[in-house]
Parts: structure tokens; sequence; C-alpha cells
């Protein structure tokens, strides 16, 4: 595991990636994924956003404790971390605006989706 975590962050102890790519990242991708969902904007245009957000953590741990700005590896990791909290809260967001806006025509199906509500089916008896 060591040897895993120094091949990403030559330079950085653990606790320094947890403080800024886990807790200030992670919780500015969130906040972004949640933002994007909620104003209908696609999840494409949220990997943008994460993307340059992996490049401003990146640059956070290169100001904060001199870690290497420009570190593939490293940044790849980042972009990885922050697009999976980014993804799950654009996505939990986005079924949850699904499911509250047209609840008539959908319903939650488990935690990251949604499914059509089912038609009600005529009983063949005429009120009349």
């Amino acid at each position: 595991m060591t040897s895993l975590f120094d091949s990403f962050y030559a330079s950085e102890n653990l606790l320094q990636v947890f403080f800024v790519t886990c807790l200030l990242g992670g919780g500015a991708a969130w906040a972004t994924g949640r933002a994007l969902a909620d104003s209908w904007r696609p999840f494409g245009q949220a990997v943008v956003y994460l993307l340059l957000l992996a490049a401003a953590v990146r640059f956070a741990h290169f100001a904060l404790f001199q870690g290497k700005l420009f570190s593939l590896s490293s940044y790849l990791s980042d972009a990885a971390f922050l697009l999976a909290v980014g993804g799950l809260s654009w996505r939990l967001t986005r079924v949850r605006r699904m499911v509250a806006q047209y609840r008539w025509l959908y319903e939650r199906a488990g935690l990251l989706g949604w499914r059509e509500r089912p038609t009600p089916q005529a009983d063949g008896k005429n009120p009349s």
C-alpha cells in the first residue's frame, strides 16, 4: 500500500493528501456535482469542471505543502477521486430532482436510479 501511495504522491504524506484532496477537493467536488445537477446541466459539463478542480487541487498541494505541481500520476489520482465524488453527487441529485419534479411519471428505483411509474390498469367497469 505504501509503495502504491508513494508512486502517486512521492513528496507528500497521507495526512496532506487526505486534507487537500479528500476534504477540500472532495467537498468542492460534491458541491459542484450537486449544483450542476440542480441546474439540469449534463454530466459531461460536470466532467470538465471536475477536471479543472483537480488542477486546482494539484495547485493547492503545491502551494500549501510544496508538492509537485506537474505530476501526471498525482493529477490523475486526484482527478479520479474528484470525478467519483462529483459524479456520485451529480447522480444522487439528478435522481432526487427527477422523482420530485416528475412524481407522476417516475418513482425511485434504488439509490441511483428511477423508473417510470406503472400506468393504472382499467378494471373494465364503465362508470356510467
